[in-house]
């Protein structure tokens, strides 16, 4: 059992080595090259992150979300981008639906949909906040990100410092996903999918937690469970709005504000949660 956990924890975390290398290889160059201009071309397109955020954010797997926590990290994106990102990520989802055959629309449907609150949700809250994030008196934070980690950023090349960064947030994920998948593997996906399905009524609540788990067998148990209609729509796109894969879980190891960062997850919750009630309310079918 444990080999296979070992397994299945570097199957699904070896896929987020190139996303988080080439984030902070851009974020090392934002930092020790571009300097103002580039801070400056940043600020100018926040206002435009969420459409992008949650439009990339549908892309297989949850190398986006773990992206976005690193810039957001950085200050390099903004509160309502990172909330795109992870409203929008189908982590597992895209390739069950289509292993499962399930109508194209359908699938461009569930994948729109969760753009579409990603995006909304985003710019909503960047115009509640004003952009607070790019204000004048709160600069990059790439270079404090370098201090934490302890890796000396500015002594060497930024293919090297971006390379520390990579293996030293890498081996954070594997530990944890491997604890993640042990707990999984003794509990028994098909456990959590009794509860989830026992639970009709508050589905959407219910589904919002499980999507909480910063691994991909939430979206896989999630999705599974609406391919054989054990699950609602309105549970199901709660479940997989709040699932934001490995991003959360990378967003506590690089930001140092932890009272931030729950904000951040019970936003996360509440939006997810409350669009899945009122897709279940609304009596809409996929």
């Amino acid at each position: 059992m444990i080999l296979h956990v070992i397994e299945h924890t570097i199957h699904h975390s070896i896929g987020l080595l190139p996303f988080l290398f080439v984030t902070y290889l851009v974020m090392e160059y934002i930092e020790h090259k571009a300097g103002k201009k580039a801070e400056q071309l940043v600020k100018k397109s926040g206002s435009f992150g969420p459409l992008i955020g949650g439009t990339l954010g549908i892309v297989p797997q949850c190398g986006f979300s773990a992206a976005a926590s690193n810039l957001y990290a950085g200050r390099i994106i903004t509160l309502g981008t990172l909330l795109a990102v992870f409203l929008s990520t189908s982590d597992e989802m895209l390739p069950i639906l289509i292993s499962a055959k399930v109508e194209p629309v359908t699938i461009c449907k569930i994948l729109g949909i969760k753009v579409l609150i990603g995006v909304i949700a985003g710019f909503a809250i960047d115009f509640i906040l004003k952009n607070r994030s790019y204000k004048e008196e709160e600069k990059l934070k790439i270079e404090h990100m370098c201090e934490h980690e302890h890796c000396h950023c500015g002594e060497g090349k930024i293919g090297k410092s971006a390379l520390v960064h990579t293996l030293q947030v890498f081996l954070f994920i594997v530990a944890i996903t491997f604890v993640l998948n042990l707990l999984i593997e003794f509990v028994g996906e098909e456990t959590l999918a009794g509860f989830l399905s026992e639970k009709p009524v508050i589905g959407p609540l219910v589904a919002g937690f499980m999507g909480l788990i910063p691994n991909c067998a939430s979206s896989v148990v999630i999705t599974q469970l609406y391919l054989e209609g054990m699950l609602g729509a309105g549970a199901m796109m709660a479940g997989l709005l709040v699932g934001a894969g490995v991003g959360t879980l990378i967003l506590f190891r690089v930001n140092d504000d932890i009272k931030e960062n729950i904000k951040i997850i019970v936003l996360l919750y509440g939006i997810g949660t409350l669009a899945g009630i009122i897709i279940e309310t609304a009596g809409l079918v996929f």
